[in-house]
């Protein structure tokens, strides 16, 4: 253990933030987990407990590898990735969905052998994200126009969110929004982003038709999206409201303090209390107190990612550490705001607290990707400090 620690490199500010929401969603997982653990675990909470300690375990060992890596490589691997994750998206998409979900929502692979499943989808946000991070940093301060970066840049783009689309909108919404941010900050042309824009909204469109013309091929999907953006928007107290509703009592319970961890009573009737609505279930527990306390860790990250941007010794690790980071911020921004219903549900969960494999591991691999970038920038910063000690420099050679 002590080897490890002392192997650990990088932002340690960014070490901590992670490892801060890491223990904390112990808690609210636990207490959250109950009522399905009594519904279809026998009544053994521990379990849930150990499962999540599990999947944070393997996380945070994915992200001890990763940030041993010379980010470097990753430009490689984006570019071999990427067919990889189309595979898996295709699969996913296409395969026989056995399920009675009235929202035929075909998001997971069960991999082979093991008996754990996947969503493709959040390691093909990652992957694409560090795909675009690599392109822009390739054709930085060059003049290039709209045709030359069809193929090579948007067509993958548009690849992946039309895989991701028809199951999961929220999703696919997000990465075109952060590939969107990344493409502007990577000073590719407002002009060209406009298009791409208008090519986006139209593509959706054409999508809507499709789906409501031949409701076969996607039942329910389109109008679970419509009807989550109507009633939201007209505020009606509907069934589908179902959720926000428990979520508004969990919170108004919490008032400031909260009424103590493990005492919630909404866990008992919210569903996905240990995932998508867990931050309700945190401020019930821990009142406003508590969620602004991890609000203020997910602006903190926020900003040791600038940081770390900026201190970047190249435009592809620059690109890189927003195009990485930048997401997991915005995920749980929308994830917070979902809850207390500025938001229309979504699904996302909160990264690094909810409960579930996938979210925990890719966000993981995500943050090491980070550190991967600011290890560099401190070797880099060691090495100066050792050429402008001669004494350094003669106590290394003894």
């Amino acid at each position: 253990m002590k080897t490890i620690i002392n192997n650990i490199k990088g932002d340690r500010l960014i070490w901590a933030i992670a490892a801060l929401l890491a223990i904390f969603s112990f808690l609210p997982v636990y207490s959250a987990a109950s009522n399905l653990a009594y519904a279809s675990g026998g009544g053994n909470t521990f379990n849930y407990f150990m499962k999540h300690f599990l999947h944070l375990f393997l996380g945070f060992s994915i992200m001890y590898g990763v940030h041993k890596v010379p980010y470097r490589y990753f430009r490689g691997l984006s570019m071999i990735m990427i067919p990889v994750v189309l595979v898996l998206l295709a699969a996913t998409m296409f395969q026989v969905d056995t399920s009675e979900s009235l929202t035929n929502a075909r998001r997971w692979i069960r991999v082979p052998f093991v008996g754990l499943t996947f969503q493709p989808s959040t390691l093909a946000s990652v992957v694409l994200m560090v795909y675009v991070a690599r392109y822009l940093s390739k054709i930085k301060d060059k003049q290039v126009t709209f045709n030359e970066t069809i193929l090579p840049l948007w067509l993958p783009v548009f690849l992946v969110l039309i895989l991701i689309l028809p199951a999961n909108f929220s999703t696919a919404a997000i990465i075109f929004t952060m590939v969107m941010v990344l493409t502007f900050l990577g000073g590719y042309p407002i002009k060209y982003l406009t298009l791409i824009l208008i090519s986006g909204v139209a593509t959706f469109a054409i999508f809507i038709l499709i789906a409501k013309a031949f409701p076969d091929v996607m039942p329910n999907r389109v109008d679970t999206w419509m009807s989550r953006i109507e009633n939201f928007s007209n505020g009606e107290d509907t069934e589908a409201d179902y959720q926000i509703e428990k979520a508004k009592i969990a919170i108004a319970s919490g008032r400031i303090y909260g009424v103590g961890p493990g005492k919630s009573t909404q866990k008992n009737f919210l569903p996905q209390s240990s995932s998508d609505f867990i931050f309700a279930i945190i401020i019930e527990e821990y009142g406003l107190l508590g969620g602004l306390f991890l609000m203020l860790l997910y602006l903190w990250l926020l900003f040791r990612i600038v940081i770390v941007a900026h201190k970047s010794d190249t435009v592809f690790g620059k690109l890189l550490v927003i195009g990485v980071g930048l997401p997991i911020v915005f995920q749980a921004l929308i994830n917070m705001a979902v809850a207390v219903e500025l938001f229309p549900v979504t699904g996302q969960t909160l990264p690094l607290i909810s409960s579930g494999g996938t979210s925990i591991w890719i966000t993981c691999l995500a943050i090491g990707i980070i550190l991967s970038v600011s290890v560099r920038r401190q070797e880099i910063k060691e090495q100066e400090e050792l050429e402008d000690n001669p004494l350094a420099i003669l106590s290394e050679t003894i």
